[in-house]
């Protein structure tokens, strides 16, 4: 890798963001006992304290956008960890932001299909838009814009995700028009999923608290309506065509080896060799291309040793002092 290490390039080709945590901002609200007492609630769900780190981390960048100094030093006196074990978490996955984000987290997935389709375009039209690069927040704080490398959602390609929430088959004007509304503070509905929010409130939920206002907000969230046409197309044509998968097998044992010949499973015992000789000789005899009985005949017992493992002088290899092999360099005990 060519990119310096901490750089915006070096994470996005290494995914490991090794840059020094920013100093906090002026306006960066504080961790309240509030929110000890939430990341206690959440060591309380495991057997094991230290289990919660995951989640706590992901409350405290709630509240403060990203997981800053005094987020990691909460989380190390609670689990009774040090500074550098939560750190070396939260270095090691991109979710956790080193550095405060803007109101929206923009990622762009920039990997084998969504990239043929446009992904990269979108990314290089974005950030012109925007003026930043990758892991970047725009001037106004209103978007953070990311490169991705997967986000597991092939069939909808080229796709964009706004705080996690999906936004499908995109192209460079529709992520522009996206980007703007984001950043006039409009929260357009995704294309699946629940509705929008920011960052902050994605957050908490994946600290495992509810960041809707009451149970009627969170359940609309729940049951919000989306449509699965290409990730259904294949079921939707196997229909029309009267097309369907073969029938299980049950669930009866099979030989390890069922694909081989019979007679190199159950060796018969007759022939006065041994079981391995026995085996050998019908995967030779039952391979059906020159390629496969060369194969077959190469790993068989009684295959000849390959020209170059024997020295000159008949002696093996291992047995031959270190140095005084033919064409070595003359390292270790060896012959003047």
């Amino acid at each position: 890798m060519s990119a310096l290490p901490g750089s915006a390039e070096g994470t996005a080709v290494t995914g490991l963001d090794s840059s020094p945590v920013q100093p906090a901002p002026a306006d960066l609200p504080p961790l309240t006992e509030q929110t000890r007492l939430e990341a206690r609630e959440i060591m309380a769900r495991y057997p094991q304290p230290r289990s919660a780190l995951l989640p706590m981390l992901h409350l405290v960048q709630s509240v403060q956008g990203y997981v800053s100094p005094e987020g990691v030093a909460l989380c190390a006196e609670e689990l009774g960890l040090t500074k550098a074990e939560v750190g070396a978490v939260a270095t090691f996955y991109t979710m956790y932001k080193r550095r405060p984000t803007g109101r929206h987290l923009v990622s762009v997935c920039t990997n084998t299909l969504c990239n043929v389709l446009g992904g990269q375009r979108i990314m290089d039209a974005l950030s012109a838009d925007l003026g930043v690069h990758h892991d970047e927040t725009a001037a106004d704080g209103s978007v953070t814009l990311e490169h991705a490398e997967c986000l597991a959602a092939c069939d909808y390609a080229p796709v964009v995700t706004v705080d996690y929430e999906f936004y499908d088959q995109q192209d460079v004007e529709s992520a522009r028009e996206l980007v703007a509304a984001l950043r006039r503070g409009e929260k357009p509905h995704p294309t699946r999923g629940a509705p929008l929010t920011d960052f902050r409130g994605v957050s908490r939920q994946l600290a495992g608290f509810s960041q809707y206002a009451d149970e009627v907000e969170a359940a609309a969230a729940v049951d919000a309506p989306w449509q699965a046409g290409p990730t259904l197309i294949g079921v939707h044509l196997a229909e029309e065509r009267g097309e369907s998968a073969p029938p299980m097998r049950g669930p009866g044992a099979q030989p390890a080896d069922a694909g081989e010949p019979r007679e190199t499973v159950r060796p018969s015992g007759r022939t006065g060799q041994s079981p391995g000789e026995e085996a050998a000789d019908a995967r030779v005899a039952a391979a059906d291309s020159p390629a496969e009985k060369a194969g077959a005949a190469g790993s068989h017992p009684d295959a000849p040793e390959p020209a170059g493992r024997r020295l000159p002088d008949g002696a093996t290899g291992t047995d031959t002092p270190a140095g005084s092999e033919p064409g070595t360099s003359g390292q270790g005990p060896g012959k003047a």
